[in-house]
C-alpha cells in the first residue's frame, strides 16, 4: 500500500493537478469529436508502450476516465497505437458510469476534509481511504472494491474494540464510499471475479472490455475475441492464400450462430503494420483512370507489383528482415485495402459461405453472412461507411452501369483470380437507410454431378437421366428457390454435354464461370445482356441477345436466368426449332406449377408454346428437425406432356420421373418411369438405333450413365482425393464414356450397360 498524505485536502489538490495535466495535454493525447448525436473520445498511445489498452493498463484506464470527466459523456472510445482499439456501448457504458459517479463522489460530503481529530489518531484508516478514492479507484476500480471490503471488514473489528466517536464517523464515511463504489457497473457485472481477487489483476478488464480491433492502414473494424458466453461449434481454414481461420460459434439462447473470422491483418507485428502504414499512404496517391477499372485484374496486378515492389524496398532500407513469402502477404493486403473490397474477398473464399450481406445504415450492423452448414450468421466483421461507398463507386465503374438516384440499384459480379461472385447494391431512395450490399459466391471452378452426387442433391439414377436427357438435346427448366443452387446445378448439367457442340450462355449479370468451360476445352461464347431490374439502354436486351443467338450458328442455348420478356423470345426459338441442340435455363418457382405459373401468368408466354419444355427439375432447400440448418435436394424431375389445353396441372401435363422422399432422403424413380410411360425419354430413344422400341434398352444406359457417375464418387472416397469430383476430372470422364461408347458399337454393334461400367471402371482404376 503506498500513503498519499494525511488529509483529504492533499487528495483533492492531487486531483486538481491531475485535471490541470489533462486539459494541458488535450491537444497531444486526445481529441474528442461530435457527429450526428455520436461523441468519439480518439485517445492517442505513443508506439513504445507495450500495453496501449485500458484492459491491459492501469495508467491508460486511469487517463481514459480523466479524459471523460474532463469532456463529458461519450459514446464510443479510439485508442490509436499500432492499431486502434475501439469500444462501442457496452464498454463505453462501464467508462461514462465510473466517470460519472467518481466526479459525482468527489462533489458529496464523502470528499469533505477529515477532521483534526480522525486524522490525528487514525492516519493509517485515512491513508487507505485516500488510497482508495484517489489512486485505486480511478486505475482498477475492482480493485478498489475489494481492497475497500477487505479494510472494511478489519476496520469493524477494531471498531467494535474501540469506543471512540470519531472512529465510528469515519467508519461510517468509509462504508458510503464503499457501498457507492459497489453500486459501479463495473462492480455489478465482476462480482464472480471478487472472491479472492489480486489487486492489480487485470483479466477481469480483459472480459469486460471487448474492443473491435481495426488496423491503422483500414477503416473496417473486427472484433478480434468472441462474446463470454460464446461456445465453439467448430474451426477451419480458409483456402485463400494466407490460410485465414474460421471459428464458428454458438450463443446460449440465441438460435443464430457466429462467424468470427481472423483475418492476416490482425496477426500482423510492429514492423508489418509499420511497412503497410507507409506504402498504403503512397499507393493512395496514384488513383486508376476509370478505363482502367474495365479490367480490374489488371488493375489489381499493377497495385500488387507496385506494392510488393514498395514493400520490399522498405524492408531492405530498415532491415525488417521479412521473408518474399511475408511481403506477398502484405502486398495482398495492400491490393484488397486500395483497389479491392476488403475483408469480404477473405470471406467470399470460403467454399462454406453461400451469401454476404452489408445491410444499411452501414457501421450499424456487422456483416452476415449465409452459411452452407450453420445458416445466416452474423460476423465479427463491422464495415465502415466510408469504404463501402467506394466499393460501390468501383463496381459501378466495372460494370460500366450506373448507380445514383435515378438508377438506385446495380446488378454486376466480382471476379477476382481466386473470387468469382454476384452482386447486388441498392442505395437511397430505394434503400432508406443508404448503400447496401448483398454478395452471391460462386465457386471458383464450376458445380459438377458427382459433387452433387457425394451431397445428396442428385441420386446417381436421377443424375442419369438428366445426362440422358442433355445428350437428347431437350429443352430443360430449372427452378427453385432463391440460393436453392439452381445456376450451379444448370453450370453441372453443362459439362455432361459433348465438347463437339458449341454452346452460347446469355446472362444479365455473369454468374455461369465461362472461362473454366474455355480453360477445359469447350467451344463457349458468354453473352452479357441488359439487366432485367436496372433496364440499362446502353446494353442489348434480353430479348434480343436470345433472337441473335439465332444468328450465330448451330448450338446449345443456355440462359442464365429467364426473368422477363426474353421468356417469349426463348419459347418462340423453342417453337419454330431453331435450336437443334439442348436448351437449358433456370427461373424462379418451387414447383413445376410455379414454373408454369411465372412464364404464363407474370411473363405472358402463351400456354401452347409453354408446352415447348420437356423437362422441370424442382430444386429448393429442406430444413433440418431443428431448422437451424438446410440441405438443398432435387425434389422432381418432371416431364411436360403436351395433350393438355388449359392447365397441365388438373390435365396431367406434368408427369413426375423421379420424385423427393423426405423420408428416406432420397430420389424415388416414378412407376411411369420404370414401366416406360414418359413420353419425353421415348421420343429421345425413337431417334437412336437400338433403342427405339426397347425400353429395357434405355433404362440399361439410364444405368449405365448412372453408374459411370457414381464410380467417380466412389473412386475419390477411396482415394481420399477431392480432386477427382471436380470439373477437369469430370469433363475428361465424361469423354471417356463417350470414346467407350463409341468403341463398343464400332467393335460389338451395341454398348450394353454393363460393359460400358467394366471399361469405364478400368479406366478410373489408373486414377489416383
Amino acid at each position: 500500500m503506498r500513503r498519499l498524505g494525511s488529509g483529504i485536502a492533499e487528495g483533492v489538490s492531487q486531483y486538481s493537478c491531475q485535471l490541470r495535466g489533462i486539459v494541458e495535454s488535450k491537444a497531444k493525447n486526445y481529441v474528442i469529436s461530435r457527429e450526428e448525436g455520436e461523441t468519439t473520445l480518439t485517445y492517442k498511445v505513443p508506439l513504445d508502450i507495450l500495453y496501449p489498452n485500458p484492459e491491459d493498463s492501469e495508467e491508460i484506464f486511469e487517463k481514459i476516465v480523466d479524459a471523460i470527466i474532463e469532456s463529458g459523456e461519450i459514446t464510443s472510445l479510439v485508442i490509436v497505437s499500432d492499431r486502434n482499439y475501439i469500444y462501442i456501448k457496452d464498454s463505453v457504458d462501464l467508462f461514462n458510469d465510473l466517470a460519472e459517479r467518481y466526479k459525482a463522489i468527489l462533489e458529496s460530503d464523502i470528499a469533505l476534509q477529515f477532521d483534526e481529530t480522525i486524522q490525528r489518531d487514525f492516519p493509517e484508516e485515512v491513508s487507505i481511504f485516500n488510497y482508495i478514492l484517489f489512486d485505486r479507484l480511478k486505475r482498477d476500480p475492482i480493485g478498489a472494491y475489494v481492497y475497500g471490503v477487505r479494510a472494511e471488514r478489519e476496520m469493524k473489528v477494531k471498531e467494535s474494540a474501540s469506543s471512540s466517536p470519531a472512529f465510528s464517523r469515519f467508519l461510517q464515511k468509509f462504508d458510503s464510499l464503499i457501498a457507492q463504489i459497489g453500486s459501479l457497473k463495473f462492480i455489478q457485472k465482476s462480482f464472480s471475479y471478487t472472491l479472492g481477487y489480486k489487486i492489480g489483476d487485470r483479466s477481469p478488464y480483459k472480459t469486460l472490455l471487448k474492443p473491435l480491433i481495426r488496423p491503422n492502414f483500414t477503416y473496417t473494424r473486427v472484433m478480434s475475441e468472441p462474446p463470454i458466453s460464446a461456445i465453439e461449434v467448430d474451426n477451419y481454414k480458409l483456402n485463400d492464400q494466407d490460410q485465414s481461420d474460421v471459428t464458428i460459434y454458438r450463443i446460449p439462447g440465441l438460435s443464430q450462430y457466429i462467424y468470427h473470422l481472423s483475418p492476416p491483418e490482425l496477426l500482423l507485428n510492429v514492423d508489418e503494420y509499420d511497412l503497410l502504414d507507409q506504402v498504403r499512404n503512397s499507393l493512395i496517391d496514384y488513383r486508376p483512370q476509370e478505363a482502367e477499372f474495365t479490367d480490374p485484374l489488371r488493375v489489381r496486378g499493377i497495385f500488387f507489383n507496385i506494392a510488393k515492389d514498395m514493400i520490399t524496398d522498405l524492408n531492405s532500407k530498415n532491415k525488417y528482415n521479412l521473408s518474399f513469402k511475408e511481403i506477398d502477404k502484405l502486398a495482398r493486403i495492400l491490393v484488397r485495402l486500395t483497389v479491392g473490397f476488403g475483408m469480404s474477398e477473405i470471406i467470399l473464399s470460403d467454399e462454406k459461405v453461400e451469401d454476404i450481406y452489408i445491410n444499411a445504415p452501414i457501421s450499424k450492423s456487422p456483416i452476415f453472412v449465409k452459411h452452407s452448414i450453420y445458416g445466416e450468421c452474423s460476423t465479427n466483421i463491422i464495415p465502415n461507411a466510408k469504404e463501402v461507398d467506394a466499393w460501390a463507386s468501383r463496381f459501378r465503374l466495372m460494370s460500366g452501369r450506373p448507380l445514383d438516384e435515378g438508377h438506385p440499384v446495380l446488378d454486376t459480379e466480382l471476379i477476382t483470380d481466386f473470387v468469382r461472385a454476384r452482386v447486388a447494391i441498392a442505395q437511397r431512395p430505394l434503400s432508406a437507410g443508404g448503400l447496401s450490399i448483398a454478395f452471391r459466391r460462386h465457386r471458383e471452378r464450376p458445380w459438377t454431378i458427382p459433387l452433387f452426387i457425394k451431397n445428396k442433391m442428385l441420386s446417381p439414377f436421377s443424375a442419369g437421366l438428366l445426362w440422358f436427357c442433355v445428350e437428347g438435346a431437350r429443352t430443360i427448366l430449372i427452378s427453385g428457390t432463391r440460393g436453392a443452387g439452381k445456376t450451379s446445378l444448370l453450370s453441372a448439367l453443362m459439362l455432361l454435354l459433348m465438347k463437339r457442340y458449341r454452346i452460347i450462355t446469355v446472362e444479365d449479370t455473369l454468374e455461369i464461370p465461362s472461362d473454366a468451360f474455355l480453360d477445359l476445352g469447350y467451344d463457349i461464347l458468354p453473352l452479357k445482356v441488359q439487366s432485367a431490374i436496372t433496364g440499362e439502354k446502353s446494353e442489348m436486351s434480353a430479348e434480343e441477345g436470345i433472337r441473335t443467338t439465332l444468328r450465330l450458328g448451330d448450338s446449345s442455348l443456355v440462359v442464365g436466368e429467364v426473368r422477363s420478356t426474353e421468356a417469349k423470345a426463348l419459347y418462340e426459338a423453342m417453337r419454330v426449332g431453331a435450336l437443334s441442340n439442348v436448351v437449358m435455363g433456370t427461373i424462379h418457382g418451387d414447383n413445376p406449377y410455379g414454373a408454369f405459373d411465372r412464364i404464363v401468368n407474370d411473363l405472358g408466354v402463351p400456354r401452347t408454346s409453354f408446352k415447348a419444355t420437356d423437362i422441370i427439375v424442382s430444386v429448393n432447400k429442406i430444413k433440418t428437425m431443428d431448422r437451424l440448418s438446410e440441405k438443398r435436394r432435387v425434389l422432381n424431375i418432371t416431364e411436360v406432356r403436351k395433350d393438355w389445353v388449359d392447365d397441365p396441372l388438373y390435365e396431367n401435363g406434368f408427369v413426375d420421373l423421379v420424385k423427393y422422399d423426405i423420408k428416406q432422403d432420397a430420389l424415388i424413380p416414378s412407376n411411369d418411369l420404370l414401366e416406360g410411360n414418359s413420353y419425353i425419354v421415348k421420343e429421345i430413344a425413337s431417334n437412336v438405333q437400338g433403342w427405339a422400341g426397347n425400353w429395357d434398352a434405355v433404362l440399361d444406359n439410364i444405368q449405365a450413365r448412372a453408374r459411370v457417375l457414381e464410380m467417380i464418387v466412389e473412386r475419390s472416397e477411396k482415394t481420399k482425393n477431392p480432386l477427382l469430383l471436380e470439373s477437369k476430372f469430370s469433363s475428361a470422364a465424361i469423354d471417356q464414356y463417350y470414346e467407350i461408347v463409341q468403341k463398343l458399337r464400332e467393335e460389338h454393334g451395341t454398348a450394353e450397360g454393363s460393359s460400358i461400367s467394366k471399361a469405364f471402371e478400368l479406366w478410373l482404376r489408373e486414377k489416383k
